[in-house]
């Protein structure tokens, strides 16, 4: 099975970018500036892809056009993807993720089989293939769950309509009976019994960290829902009208194209922390320097500190990063 990741990358201090950025920033939208910023620690990305996943295929980097100094463009297992190369023109350029995500299956080349990635989602340490895909499917942990919280709930809300629109919840959880009670869940099996009355699917237990999928996954969501997407791929900034990769994640669960994986390789062995002030930036150095969790995510938050905090902050992620990854990949020059 070929198996390839795709990065989505943003450098929110180049200065073109900047140019476009400041052209139609003043649209309705999310314009703030942690969206874009660069820490510094894409490189710490890739050396865990040289270090943990030496089985990947390719990795397809997704820019808007610039690239990072220290890349090793010519490395035989990466492809350079510009959002040229597979979004419209006439929506160029976008500053939302929305567009792009829902969009990965145009780029030329990519396998049916992918993962993707944000650039704050790391792998810290050895992991099998397996994790991602098993028997021609893309893992998953198929919890139900009441609603999402947080800035992004109203696009989960947009995502779960389209499902329960095209998915009748009883007849796809019954279909797949023992994915959705996989023993391995333990008792979050609880959650989608009690839930089960309620007619429609009215969440699922969300993570943010690198996500299996199917390319035809995307293909067949497009040709469902082509109106929408089109207009969500037009959208400059994110907006509370956008779906996002969420719905092909929840198209798969409800069509039942996964592979059920138990809570622990799930959850237990990942963490994601939004990173919002020095203690935060403390226990994400805790946890890396401990190597015990296989996924990271460290989400940029730092927006209410002053710059001596921020600055410090970040010094010691790096220092952590640093420790684990001391050594150069390939994939830098």
């Amino acid at each position: 099975m070929k198996i390839d990741f795709v990065i989505t990358w943003v450098d929110g201090n180049d200065p073109e970018w900047l140019k476009d950025f400041n052209k139609y920033k003043n649209n309705i939208g999310d314009t703030r500036v942690a969206r874009y910023r660069e820490w510094g620690t894409l490189k710490y990305l890739f050396r865990g892809f040289e270090k943990f996943t030496p089985w990947v295929n390719k990795i397809y980097f997704v820019t808007y056009g610039h690239l990072p100094n220290w890349l090793n463009i010519n490395h035989p297992k990466l492809k350079i993807i510009k959002h040229q190369d597979f979004l419209l023109t006439e929506n160029l350029p976008v500053f939302s993720s929305h567009p792009i995500e829902i969009n990965l299956h145009r780029i030329e080349g990519l396998s049916e089989y992918f993962v993707y990635f944000n650039d704050d989602t790391f792998i810290t340490a050895p992991i099998k293939s397996e994790r991602f895909f098993k028997k021609g499917l893309p893992t998953g942990t198929a919890i139900s769950h009441i609603m999402h919280i947080g800035e992004i709930a109203h696009i989960v809300s947009n995502d779960l309509a389209i499902i329960n629109k095209h998915f009748n919840k009883h007849k796809s959880i019954i279909k797949n009976f023992w994915k959705w009670f996989y023993p391995g869940y333990g008792l979050n099996i609880y959650r989608t019994i009690c839930l089960f009355p309620w007619k429609v699917f009215t969440g699922f237990y969300n993570y943010h960290h690198p996500q299996p999928f199917l390319k035809s996954t995307f293909e067949e969501v497009w040709q469902k829902e082509e109106e929408l997407l089109k207009k969500v791929s037009a959208s400059k900034f994110r907006n509370s009208q956008d779906v996002n990769q969420y719905l092909f994640r929840y198209w798969q669960f409800a069509k039942g194209d996964f592979y059920p994986i138990s809570y622990k390789d799930s959850y237990k062995k990942s963490k994601y922390i939004e990173v919002s002030n020095y203690e935060d930036a403390k226990e994400v150095a805790r946890d890396l320097e401990s190597k015990k969790f296989q996924l990271y995510c460290p989400n940029d938050n730092l927006v209410e500190v002053n710059d001596e905090e921020y600055f410090k902050s970040l010094e010691i992620i790096i220092k952590s990063f640093d420790k684990i990854f001391p050594e150069k990949s390939e994939f830098e020059k």
